[in-house]
């Protein structure tokens, strides 16, 4: 290795350092910066300049006192000049979201469309105009994207960008990254790990929590000390397709009696009597095919160290339900008999799979979202109770039930994030690109 490389090699590693901790600390002087690190203050003062000049800085303007020697001027991440862009293919919408560099979410951009009845060709020149319009938003207010990801409902080779399943568009083998051609780079992912990653570092920042998104299908993202686990192949989540029922009502998967077919949006739509938004690409949707569910037990008495899970029903999503829920939401509040019946079965349904996953995975709290978030008023306690009388016995505590803050919007969110902590990992990539 030569001088020159080993220059750089230690150059990029001190970027990242430096950038690493003005990132977690908010905002922090060149000298703590070099207390912190252990770098000389002419090398942090050096590295900072550079990160300043590529717009990934900036100065507060903010003087600290009580710090050794003169007070410092501090610094912090900008969110003035770099962003990236979090893109979302899902059901029954397109989604694009703009975030700059200090996580602030400067677009949001959705645009309603029935997907399953598409051509991958098509859906992908549809959001390809989404995306570059929000683009096009983005320079026109400073803002210059670098970088973006793309979160799909199904399964992904993170390696390709290939879509190897995505039972509720049809789709199988889809090529998707190399049909989506934008003036960076970009990635693939599966939208349930990118929703988990999206309540990490945008919701209420939980280490160890399951995190459950309900849209059309439903899936589950695991973190574990603060990190994604993905299972061997990055398959892991497709909490939808966990039987339920066996015996139950056919799914697109080609299993039967899976969670989505009792608590995804179509099926909650037509328990409750309201037609779905989009026409089903599978077998019948009818809500007679599915069976009705028990009512759930009410919690029996506690034991000393059995205690009902908490449920916590605090923050409301930003993110805008589609019309099929909007009037579910509308008919729950009126008292309407079907909605509520719908939502108690859903609730019960999905309270069965989350038992099994707890038994497997051992999580500190389930954070519902997706369109579970607005539902959760009449979802989470269902799901809660049923956790309670199936856990019980066997666990001193059962993990708690709360709703997500982010909704619908934690997968595009997630997908921008990647972006950001990649450029926060390694800017001097984005220095000498």
């Amino acid at each position: 290795m030569t001088q020159a490389v080993r220059h750089d090699a230690m150059r990029a590693r001190n970027l990242a350092l430096v950038l690493g901790e003005v990132s977690a600390r908010g905002s922090v002087t060149r000298a703590a910066l070099a207390e912190i690190t252990g770098l000389a203050k002419t090398t942090v003062s050096k590295l900072i300049a550079d990160l300043i000049e590529a717009g990934l800085v900036v100065e507060t303007g903010i003087v600290r006192a009580g710090e050794r020697g003169r007070p410092g001027m501090e610094v912090q991440v900008s969110g003035l000049s770099v962003a990236a862009i979090g893109l979302e293919i899902n059901v029954d919408y397109l989604a694009a979201h703009v975030v700059d560099l200090s996580r602030s979410v400067r677009l949001r951009r959705t645009q309603p469309v029935d997907n399953r009845l598409a051509s991958p060709g098509d859906v992908i020149a549809n959001l390809q105009h989404l995306a570059l319009s929000a683009v096009d938003e983005a320079v026109d207010i400073g803002l210059r994207v670098v970088g973006g990801v793309l979160a799909v409902p199904g399964t992904v080779d993170l390696a390709t960008g290939t879509v190897r399943r995505a039972p509720n568009l049809g789709w199988r083998d889809v090529p998707l990254l190399s049909l989506l051609r934008m003036p960076f780079p970009m990635r693939v992912d599966n939208e349930a790990n990118l929703a988990v990653l999206g309540e990490l570092w945008f919701g209420a920042g939980h280490r160890d929590f399951l995190h459950v998104s309900g849209e059309i299908g439903v899936g589950a993202g695991l973190v574990v000390r603060g990190e994604l686990f993905r299972g061997f192949r990055g398959f892991a989540g497709e909490l939808g397709h966990m039987v339920v029922s066996p015996g139950g009502p056919s799914c697109h998967c080609g299993g039967q009696g899976c969670l989505e077919r009792y608590a995804g949006q179509d099926a909650l739509l037509s328990a409750a009597g309201l037609a779905p938004t989009t026409p089903s690409s599978g077998p019948g949707r009818d809500a007679a095919q599915l069976p009705t569910s028990p009512r759930t037990p009410s919690v029996p008495e506690q034991g000393p160290g059995c205690p009902a899970p908490a449920v916590s029903n605090s923050p409301s999503t930003p993110g805008r339900p589609g019309a099929g829920i909007a009037e579910l939401l509308r008919r729950l509040e009126a008292g309407d008999s079907d909605a509520l019946a719908a939502c108690e079965r859903a609730g019960w349904a999905l309270g069965i799979a989350l038992t099994s996953a707890v038994n497997l995975v051992d999580p500190e709290r389930i954070v519902l979202g997706g369109i579970y978030a607005p539902l959760f008023p009449w979802i989470g306690g269902v799901v809660a109770e049923t956790l309670a009388a199936r856990l019980g016995e066997m666990r001193e505590v059962v993990p708690s039930v709360e709703v997500s803050r982010l909704g619908t919007e934690a997968a595009p969110l997630g997908a921008a994030g990647q972006v950001i902590q990649q450029i926060i990992a390694d800017p001097a990539g984005l220095l000498n690109a």
